[in-house]
């Protein structure tokens, strides 16, 4: 599994395991499945209400706890608790430290998160999270944030894939030393039924996704696929082994289309998380 190593010198999995919308009844099997077929990156949030179920997995498997990269995110509404907030989520999780905390979305009609991000920060420098990043911010959020912050963000977590691609806020991103990790890396139909994904699907007898996997890995970006199937797991893991041509990569990243398929962070309050 390649790594990516973020701008603190910490490496991250660049092929992970997401559990958006996993149910918690569900999910501490999924994540069991998961670690079983070779994954070693989890991404949950405490909005997902799942990281117990989480915790659970990984505790039941064995695995031991350096191994594996362990991603959460500051709920929207906890913004102005973040310190307390993430010891909630670590005690959900049952561990002693996290990999990776995210704020999960800007919100930027509270104003509050570069006070989160001081209150991260603290965290960070005490040892109680390796790394410390951001989840959907745009660029003028970044740049807000970047006016105060003593450390700069390793991770911009956002809606990312063929057919919406952000190309200047992940251009950004990387200009500032900050990784890119792509969410919803799959996209819809219009993604995977393209010509030009299914054509390459073709020519190295692999699937549709595992193309537009490795056309993400190719470029880079961290990519954090969702999946109940056991079998699809270890598909999509399976993506690292895929090597497209220069004149593949090309043909995918003609698909843009403006295909945005969650919240718009510019307007998006997301209270509800």
């Amino acid at each position: 599994m390649p790594n990516i190593t973020l701008n603190n010198g910490v490496r991250i999995p660049q092929l992970g395991f997401g559990v958006f919308q996993i149910p918690p009844e569900e999910t501490q099997r999924v994540v069991e499945d998961a670690l079983e077929a070779g994954y070693r990156h989890i991404d949950t949030a405490a909005a997902y209400r799942n990281e117990a179920a989480v915790g659970a997995a990984i505790a039941a498997s064995g695995i031991p706890r350096e191994d594996i990269f362990l991603t959460t995110k500051l709920r929207n509404g906890e913004q102005g608790s973040a310190r307390e907030a993430f010891h909630n989520s670590r005690r959900e999780l049952g561990v002693d430290y996290v990999d990776l905390y995210l704020i999960h979305w800007p919100v930027p009609s509270r104003n509050l998160f570069t006070g989160a991000w001081k209150a991260m920060e603290t965290l960070h420098s005490a040892g109680e999270i390796r790394a410390i990043g951001v989840s959907n911010f745009l660029a003028d959020h970044l740049d807000t944030l970047l006016k105060s912050a003593e450390v700069v963000p390793a991770v911009n977590q956002f809606e990312l894939h063929p057919t919406f691609q952000q190309h200047e806020l992940a251009a950004k991103s990387r200009s500032l030393g900050i990784a890119v990790e792509a969410y919803s890396p799959l996209g819809q139909g219009a993604d995977l039924n393209a010509e030009a994904v299914t054509s390459a699907a073709g020519k190295h007898n692999v699937s549709p996704a595992q193309v537009v996997l490795a056309w993400h890995l190719a470029q880079g970006t961290i990519v954090i696929p969702k999946s109940a199937d056991s079998r699809r797991m270890r598909d999509n893991l399976a993506a690292a082994g895929v090597v497209l041509t220069p004149g593949e990569i090309s043909a995918i990243t003609a698909l843009e289309a403006g295909a945005r398929i969650g919240s718009d962070p510019a307007v998006a309050a997301h209270s509800q998380m």
